[in-house]
């Protein structure tokens, strides 16, 4: 049997202890992470929770020196599970941090190290800039499916939904909105006010009354968490059963989602669902006795996806999330 030699020993205590100060220091760094990440939601109330993960990443990007681009991926990947961990709906943080990390690592072969990580902080702009702007584009392409005088019903409050009924006031349309109470909380509520402010005609309703109010509307428009490879979309709890009644009285399903939040995600049914997508955390360790955040809306309900990709089908999903991480 080998004998351990006292330089053997040495070495190892101080491999140890330098174990113990890098995981100190990666412990201070999340803590500093989740930190930033709920300042970014607080400061700026309308701002996603995708946009807020991606300005995160960027943070650590320009604030933290790298090694090596294994440790880059790590800390990249311990920052996403660390905002996870926040008790936010966690669907767009994941595939806005997959996306994010995904774009700005690639072609970096034979590059030194702080060159690749001013490439990818040059590149985390461009990504964050062009995903700000793209509530505005998803906003115009939804104008010539807003007509004077339609009746149009929404589930909750979503910002880019929202965006698109304010611009289509803006150029001078008149139309009248039935907002969904969203469950619990007070989204619906809020989506009433800013639609009241911005002088658009509105009515809140029970989430129960869908089905009365969807034989008088034209059409239906809703935001998503995540948009998932089949197509289909997460949503707000109530999302699906809007969708079947959409379906059964054919009027058209509109989905807004702004690219980062595809995610390659393929759920069947209700149950394929993780369940911490659909509950918050503190009720992970019994959902026994909860009722979920959130449901999938198959996309055989869904009429059209208002994308910063542009207008796609559903089927067309899988393709562009192809794109997206080739």
């Amino acid at each position: 049997m080998p004998q351990i030699t006292e330089t053997g020993k040495e070495f190892g205590e101080q491999e140890s202890f330098i174990s113990s100060l890098f995981k100190l220091f990666n412990r201070r760094l999340l803590a500093d992470v989740v930190k930033y990440f709920l300042q970014l939601l607080d400061k700026d109330k309308d701002m996603s929770y995708g946009i807020a993960a991606i300005r995160t990443l960027l943070m650590i990007l320009e604030k933290k020196q790298f090694g090596t681009i294994h440790i880059l991926h790590t800390t990249m990947r311990e920052a996403v599970a660390a905002m996870r961990n926040t008790d936010l709906s966690i669907a767009a943080i994941v595939s806005a941090g997959e996306l994010f990390c995904r774009f700005i690592t690639l072609s970096l072969d034979d590059k030194h190290m702080e060159e690749c990580r001013l490439i990818m902080i040059n590149r985390g702009k461009i990504f964050l800039d062009k995903l700000d702007n793209s509530r505005q584009v998803i906003a115009k392409q939804a104008q010539r499916f807003i007509s004077d005088g339609c009746r149009i019903l929404t589930h909750s409050r979503s910002r880019v939904v929202l965006k698109a009924l304010i611009t289509a006031s803006q150029n001078k349309k008149s139309f009248h909105v039935f907002v969904t109470q969203g469950g619990t909380g007070n989204s619906g509520e809020e989506m009433i006010r800013d639609l009241n402010a911005a002088g658009i005609d509105c009515t809140l309703i029970l989430d129960s009354a869908t089905g009365y109010v969807m034989e008088s509307v034209d059409f239906v428009m809703v935001g998503a968490e995540a948009v998932v490879e089949s197509g289909g979309i997460i949503n707000r709890i109530g999302s699906y059963t809007m969708g079947l009644c959409a379906r059964e009285m054919k009027k058209p399903f509109y989905v807004l989602a702004e690219s980062f939040k595809f995610t390659r995600l393929y759920p069947l049914n209700q149950r394929d669902l993780p369940n911490e997508y659909k509950y918050s955390r503190k009720h992970l360790s019994d959902v026994s006795k909860v009722h979920p955040l959130v449901d999938y809306t198959p996309p055989v309900y869904i009429t059209l996806l208002f994308t910063d990709l542009g207008i796609l089908t559903p089927s067309a999903v899988s393709d562009e999330l192809i794109k997206l991480y080739m």
